[in-house]
């Protein structure tokens, strides 16, 4: 299989590129590009969580457990938690990944396992998506297929290692389909691994719609979330002879302004003539 170094560069030159496309191409401010750039860089370990030797799941750790905080900054601004307990809701959040995950992955994972695959790619993407930003934007899009892309990449490279070369001609390795596959040797695992991954594409769905919904629904839901100063409820105008304009919030601070209609306008004008 390809080495640790080996993955690392391949995919940091996979992310320089991504990151000077989408600066000339999508027009994408270079913090963006810099943060998806570095995503794939981050990607091409990801795979190695699974791994029994002790750097390349100890660096990778390590990485997942300082960025995922940060990404998840914008989206805890966006619902109103201030900085403060933005820091305090990071420092547990690097300790679960950090320890809990590894622990979870030492024990559950083989290595060259589902999380050597084709659906976990997907998982790498949805999880990066849902983290990262709020609403359905190209900046968002952009992050998360960096981080596939950095996944796919060590995916390939183990594949092209596991053909080896030599005077008879090339020759398959044992290894070879134990990368990119949809399926592994552990019924457990594939169980878990399509599970996490319906899971996962059924909330991003759900929040996609929500973020697409007409703008009433999403007024309610931004009062829902505490925004109440943000939009102004809409107004109530009853189809009567004088239609009655409710201002404010509270039935008891609403005041009305009555104010005639096409209608009784047409009835003074005739009056008036006659």
């Amino acid at each position: 299989m390809a080495g640790f170094q080996t993955h690392i560069t391949v995919s940091s030159v996979l992310g320089f590129g991504l990151a000077w496309v989408g600066h000339e191409h999508y027009q994408l401010d270079w913090g963006t590009c810099a943060v998806g750039g570095t995503l794939c860089s981050m990607g091409g370990m990801m795979p190695d969580l699974d791994s029994d030797s002790g750097i390349p799941a100890r660096e990778t750790l390590n990485f997942a457990a300082a960025v995922a905080p940060m990404l998840l900054f914008k989206r805890l601004h966006y619902i109103g938690i201030d900085v403060e307990h933005m820091i305090l809701f990071g420092a547990p959040l690097y300790l679960l990944i950090r320890f809990g995950l590894g622990a979870i992955f030492r024990k559950f994972t083989i290595h060259r396992g589902m999380f050597h695959s084709i659906p976990a790619m997907a998982i790498a993407y949805l999880i990066t998506y849902l983290l990262c930003d709020e609403g359905v934007t190209t900046a968002r899009v952009f992050k998360a297929s960096g981080m596939a892309l950095g996944f796919f990449s060590h995916l390939l490279l183990d594949e092209i290692w596991s053909v080896k070369l030599g005077p008879g001609g090339p020759r398959l390795k044992s290894s070879f389909g134990t990368a990119i596959k949809f399926f592994g040797p552990k019924p457990g695992g594939n169980s878990f691994c399509y599970a996490a991954l319906i899971l996962l594409g059924l909330t991003t769905f759900q929040e996609s719609a929500i973020e697409n919904a007409p703008i009433t629904a999403r007024i309610q839901r931004s009062l829902h979330l505490g925004h109440r100063n943000s939009v102004p409820p809409p107004l109530s105008i009853p189809s009567t002879d004088s239609e009655l304009i409710h201002l404010g919030e509270g039935p008891a601070l609403t005041p009305t302004v009555r104010r005639p209609t096409y209608q009784a306008r047409l009835r003074r004008f005739d009056a008036d003539q006659r």
